[in-house]
């Protein structure tokens, strides 16, 4: 027992080294053979770093060439974090000691923009842009003295024009997590980088894929240290495409210059409740009616999209945003929603006459004052200025903007419900293409708002505090009939409800663009007009209502609502159809005042929609502003300054 003690011990010592012995080489030949493969590319990977390259942005161009937005080259000190970080604390804090005295700005300025960990481990740190060249030829010099402190020119967004059409431009700015991740990642062939810079807003973002070219890269071999040794290999960058505009440049200066000049005029609002200025702002939208593009889309007040090229400040930004400014970074042309007022009676006549209530020859006796039927409580309307008109049929009718008329038929269209539905007017609307988005090719637009029985029930379902009933009365029609109450239309589907009249019933998509080319013109892709819809128009409607339009700038017995803006107007080599509109806003204040028209007007060309918050008479203020933008457009008449017109009628 004694003697096999020793050697059973011996053995059990035995099988258990052979097994860890055996399992030691098993993983060895795991490791060395199997594997190999896989060990050997990471290693060499390990020995790589990419460093990527940005693209230039594509240019974008108005529809004669004329740049809009190109790039400029920006004179950059970048500093390389891997190099800066293999030096001892001393001497890392005297090179940025040195770098801060050279470009203006203190170490911790400094650290605070090497700590940005958006562009990654490798790629070069932008500290400070748009340096002097005298700054760039030091840091060059001293470039023994700056390790890891390089001095470049980068390619960044530049804007020869200004503020020029900013709302339809957009912007460029650092890429977001939400986009990153909509875009693949940041490890997606060809994709995004945390550092990209995309597209934000307007054209910039609308046709992003267009613009934003294909990234270059360096590829660097490194140390154990991650301290570059030798570049292995680069791919240039591509140049993105140029996107080619159908605004018009001349067109778009006219169209901003009118508008701001007319809305400088009107600011002289204060908050009720501190006394402090507020500023109301504008818009003006021109689509060319035969191709179904914009020639010109004006929001006022505006801002500078060079601000956007490096990172925008809180305080800026805030500006942009403030109401009490105006709101400079809203596009007022696709986001603001107002009442249309009288803009609105095409729709009505248009309903009125598919529904049989009246003929262009129907006659009705206009005393200035109206009495709602079956009514209660505030049961009586007026003219402006509680003009009477006495007989007025559709022609009259809308070159007076006898709103009498317009009541009567939003009455008469209520009490034969039964016959017509509730919603004639509402469904002509639609098919103007209001209460939608018109699906302008820019990337965010507002709907619009259409008033009935059936939102008004939905609303006061939903809130019921809100309303005091969810029924709908016969003041509710009379009410939307001139467009007021709880109707809302954006200015670019005003412009397009009357292009869509002008065309006899083609209703356009409005397309931005016209193509995309290389930059040396070679087109890549023609963007084809979009139609949204054909409507049909109820028979023998154009020319009552057409006469009507026209009657509105040029007919001096009875007075048309913008006769006196279009005084002097070279009227018979460049007729206008207009309407002139004045829509309440409540609360005591200023009436928004409204333009729509189109022109030449037996042949059209243009639409035009102008809007203007709590300016006043649409006569008094709109008009004259598309006044300017149509002389200018006829290539008639020399833009004036805008004035405001004497005699302006609230209709």
């Amino acid at each position: 027992m004694t003697t096999d003690t020793p050697r059973l011990r011996l053995g059990i010592v035995a099988v258990v080294a052979l097994s860890l012995f055996a399992a030691l080489f098993a993983r060895l030949w795991f490791l060395q053979v199997l594997t190999a493969g896989e060990h050997e590319l990471a290693a060499e990977r390990n020995q790589r770093r990419v460093v990527p390259l940005a693209a230039p942005r594509g240019r974008i161009l108005d529809r004669d060439g004329e740049i809009l937005v190109a790039n400029r080259a920006s004179n950059v000190v970048l500093v390389d974090r891997a190099e800066l970080n293999t030096l001892e604390d001393e001497e890392r804090e005297e090179v940025l000691s040195r770098l801060g005295a050279i470009v203006d700005r203190p170490p911790s300025m400094l650290e605070v923009a090497l700590g940005d960990t958006s562009l990654g481990p490798f790629a070069p740190v932008p500290v400070a842009e748009d340096v002097d060249e005298e700054v760039l030829i030091e840091v060059r010099e001293r470039q023994g003295e700056l390790p890891g402190v390089e001095a470049r020119q980068l390619a960044v967004r530049a804007y020869p024009h200004g503020t020029l059409a900013a709302h339809i431009l957009g912007y460029v700015g650092a890429i977001n997590p939400d986009e990153l991740e909509a875009a693949g990642g940041p490890d997606a062939p060809g994709g995004y980088r945390r550092a990209s810079r995309v597209g934000k807003d307007g054209i910039e973002r609308a046709f992003e894929d267009d613009l934003r070219g294909i990234d270059g890269e360096v590829v660097l071999e490194v140390d154990a240290k991650g301290v570059p040794i030798r570049e292995l290999g680069r791919r240039e960058p591509i140049q993105g495409d140029d996107v080619v505009l159908s605004i018009d440049l001349d067109t778009q200066q006219v169209a901003e210059q009118a508008l701001a000049e007319g809305m400088v005029q009107t600011q002289d609002h204060v908050d009720p409740e501190t006394g402090a200025p507020v500023i109301f702002g504008g818009s003006t939208v021109v689509l060319d009616v035969k191709e179904g593009t914009v020639a010109a889309m004006a929001s006022w007040p505006t801002f500078s999209p060079a601000d956007f090229v490096y990172e925008i400040t809180p305080e800026q930004f805030a500006a942009l945003t403030d109401p009490a400014r105006g709101t400079p970074f809203v596009n007022r042309a696709l986001l603001g929603l107002y009442a249309p007022g009288s803009t609105w009676k095409l729709v009505t006549a248009l309903a009125g006459l598919e529904a049989g209530l009246i003929t262009p020859e129907t006659v009705l006796f206009d005393p200035g004052i109206f009495t709602i039927p079956d009514c209660s409580q505030r049961c009586t309307r007026t003219n402006a200025g509680s003009t009477p008109y006495k007989d007025v049929a559709l022609r009259k009718a809308l070159t007076v903007s006898s709103d009498v008329y317009f009541y009567d038929l939003g009455a008469r269209f209520w009490q034969q419900r039964e016959r017509l539905g509730e919603t004639p007017m509402q469904d002509m609307a639609t098919l103007l293409g209001f209460g939608a988005k018109t699906g302008v090719e820019l990337p965010v637009e507002a709907s619009g708002r259409l008033a009935s029985p059936a939102v008004r029930a939905a609303q006061y379902q939903a809130n019921p505090d809100a309303f005091l009933s969810g029924d709908w009365f016969i003041g509710d029609n009379v009410n939307v009939s001139i467009g007021q109450g709880d109707v809302a239309v954006t200015p670019i589907q005003l412009a397009n409800a009357y292009a869509t009249f002008a065309t006899g019933g083609i209703r356009y998509q409005p397309n931005v663009a016209l193509r995309t080319q290389d930059q040396d013109g070679t087109v890549i892709r023609e963007i084809e007009p979009r139609v949204g819809a054909q409507v049909e128009l109820p028979a023998g409607a154009r020319e009552p209502i057409l006469d009507g339009l026209v009657g509105a700038t040029q007919s001096e017995d009875p007075k048309g609502t913008a006769y006196n803006a279009f005084a002097d107007f070279p009227h018979e080599a460049y007729p206008v159809a207009g309407k002139t509109g004045t829509a309440q806003t409540g609360g005591g204040r200023e009436d928004d005042a409204l333009f729509a028209a189109f022109a030449p007007a037996h042949d059209p060309r243009y639409a035009i929609s102008v809007v203007m918050e709590r300016a006043g008479f649409g006569s008094t203020w709109a008009a004259p502003v598309a006044r300017s933008v149509l002389g200018a457009l006829s290539g008639l008449e020399e833009p004036e300054r805008v004035r405001p017109v004497a005699g302006g009628s609230r209709a």
